[in-house]
């Protein structure tokens, strides 16, 4: 029920990763990366349907050497959502998992050698229709920039992405995305900044290394925050040292505080005080778990008391309103019915799922009459 974003997007162009498109006016996509041993099929195929299942939009593996480029060939067969095979220098390998299907190659042209190779990895991805990212990290920059430069800067991060750029411009190969990452906030906000006035293509958003969990989701909705404000970035893929399916629940949520994407619920809860007629933070705990399962963008409110309960209640789809002796359930900004605390979150379970079941209904229903 909220408005829609006050953000106007950096205009970029469009190019597809498999089925997902990225740039241009498509949504901004979510992804991650795989950290089990590519070589184990069974252990990163059932770790790209975790993420699948969280709602990851591309999924990318790295592909350090020839027999992985043959494994990724069979995880690619095994599931749906689009791969990014991240590879380092080798451009054979680059030209191997473009035969067995890849969605997109990240590779640095600058990185693989001479220009034959070169034009050998962009005629690959041209024929079959693959875009490329590159992606430039300040712990990696070329040692002639580190030596101009003396340390990492957002103009050297800037310098050697134009660099790369530059060898697929000569090939006149357009279909590209490109990445300045840093684990620095200010350096890595300062180069995107830069880049997006420079180039047309879209730009991988992403403060590299950022940390665990907790100190990693900060960090990165600083620097990622600060970006998308500005309207800048057309995927992104936050860094944390943690499971990657955490990346995609942030990244998610990141983009519904700014309006940019709706995917599952949206929560508003408050941090509970002595007037909290119920466990706010033990209720908001167990539905949040209980409910990662769903997609569908709903707006639910958990508010403890009177005071700020009804006024947000009256915004959203769902909203609970702490109460004595019972609490107040507000369906469509109007109270609706009354709830005990006994049984509370099987019973807000129960009243947001089957707000779900008929938003969802709804939906069908209009794509029903439309065809």
């Amino acid at each position: 029920m909220h408005a829609q974003s006050p953000i106007i997007r950096r205009k970029s162009r469009q190019i597809h990763v498999g089925k997902v498109p990225v740039g241009g006016d498509a949504p901004i996509s979510v992804q991650s990366m795989t950290n089990t041993d590519t070589l184990d099929v069974a252990a990163t195929v059932a770790q790209i349907r975790q993420l699948e299942a969280a709602g990851a939009d591309i999924v990318r593996v790295s592909v350090p050497t020839m027999d992985a480029a043959e494994t990724f060939g069979r995880i690619k067969r095994e599931v749906e959502v689009p791969l990014v095979a991240d590879i380092h220098f080798d451009y054979k390998i680059a030209l191997r998992v473009a035969e067995l299907g890849v969605d997109c190659l990240r590779i640095n042209p600058g990185n693989i050698g001479k220009e034959e190779r070169v034009r050998a990895v962009v005629s690959a991805a041209r024929d079959n229709g693959i875009p490329i990212r590159i992606g430039v990290n300040a712990g990696s920059l070329e040692k002639e920039l580190q030596r101009k430069y003396g340390e990492p800067t957002p103009e050297a991060l800037v310098e050697s992405a134009m660099r790369h750029i530059d060898h697929l411009d000569r090939l006149d190969f357009q279909d590209y995305k490109v990445s300045v990452k840093a684990s620095d906030v200010f350096m890595a906000v300062a180069a995107y900044r830069q880049l997006a006035n420079l180039i047309e293509q879209p730009l991988h958003l992403g403060i590299t290394e950022a940390g665990g969990l907790r100190s990693g989701t900060v960090k990165s909705s600083i620097g990622l925050g600060m970006l998308l404000m500005d309207g800048i970035g057309d995927t992104i893929r936050v860094s944390l040292a943690a499971d990657p399916v955490e990346e995609i629940k942030v990244g998610f949520d990141m983009l519904k505080s700014l309006r940019l994407r709706a995917k599952g619920i949206n929560f508003i809860a408050c941090p509970s005080c002595s007037r909290q007629n119920f466990d706010v933070i033990g209720t908001m705990n167990a539905l949040e778990e209980r409910l990662e399962d769903i997609m569908t963008p709903l707006d639910v409110s958990v508010i403890g008391c009177v005071v700020n309960g009804p006024g947000e209640a009256k915004e959203v789809d769902l909203g609970l309103t702490g109460g004595s002796p019972a609490n107040l359930v507000y369906i469509d900004g109007k109270p609706a019915s009354k709830l005990s605390n006994d049984h509370l979150v099987d019973d807000l379970e129960r009243l947001i799922r089957e707000r779900v079941r008929l938003k969802e209904q709804a939906e069908q229903d209009v794509i029903a009459r439309d065809q």
